[in-house]
């Protein structure tokens, strides 16, 4: 049976390929989460587009590099599937849950997680958690699963100041093999800066544009490839 998307590892969103700013503390903790660290859980939140995806599926990859079995969902609001999926995850090393807060109002999905959430813990397992809001924002309809949210670390992921992003632009292009020169991430910032979601989807597609073209990255071919988006 073919695996569906959302359990697939992005093998390209490692710990080296995040641009951590502000975040070298939380890279530093899920580094040790994913190994032998004494944290048993960690919940991560932020804004779309500050790279909580990224840092599950860096942490999923690092487990894996130490030869423990991860698992990764990232929970999707308008497709969720039914919640004996969690059957049998308990018995992992190492499980993350991406979107946590999509699972409020979903009381059959409330209550599985619940359950798996104290046989999981109880088998001395690391579990990592990311939403877009803090455990105590979570409206979770039942208290206790509310509370266990709680229980680890909670780290915010810090967004990027505006004179880090032409930096995590650069970064994140030399990661995947090409160059921005200056003016031309300036460029892609002022039309992009408010989306940062898109920003990193859209460097995958000027990757793929240049290597098609054979040609640099310059604001005339950057024009046309955003004009291709449209």
């Amino acid at each position: 049976m073919q695996v569906p998307l959302q359990f697939e590892f992005q093998n390209d969103q490692t710990f080296a390929s995040f641009f951590p700013g502000n975040n070298a503390e939380i890279v530093t903790q899920l580094q040790a989460l994913a190994t032998n660290g004494q944290e048993q859980q960690i919940f991560v939140w932020g804004d779309a587009g500050s790279g909580k995806s990224h840092l599950l599926q860096a942490c999923c990859q690092q487990a894996k590099l130490v030869g423990k079995d991860p698992f990764y969902l990232a929970f999707d609001a308008g497709n969720l599937p039914a919640p004996t999926l969690l059957e049998g995850l308990e018995d992992l090393e190492l499980v993350c849950f991406d979107n946590i807060q999509t699972l409020a109002d979903h009381s059959d999905w409330e209550h599985a997680l619940f359950a798996f959430y104290n046989t999981h813990r109880q088998n001395n397992h690391k579990l990592l958690l990311a939403a877009d809001c803090p455990p105590k924002f979570l409206s979770f309809a039942l208290p206790d699963l509310k509370t266990r949210m709680a229980w680890g670390l909670t780290l915010k992921i810090q967004p990027l100041r505006d004179d880090q992003l032409i930096e995590a632009l650069t970064y994140k292009a030399h990661f995947l093999g090409f160059d921005i020169p200056p003016a031309v991430g300036r460029f892609l910032l002022n039309h992009y800066v408010h989306d940062l979601a898109a920003l990193w989807l859209l460097l995958d597609k000027i990757d793929r544009a240049t290597l098609a073209a054979q040609r640099k990255l310059t604001i005339p071919f950057l024009k046309q490839i955003l004009a291709d988006e449209t």
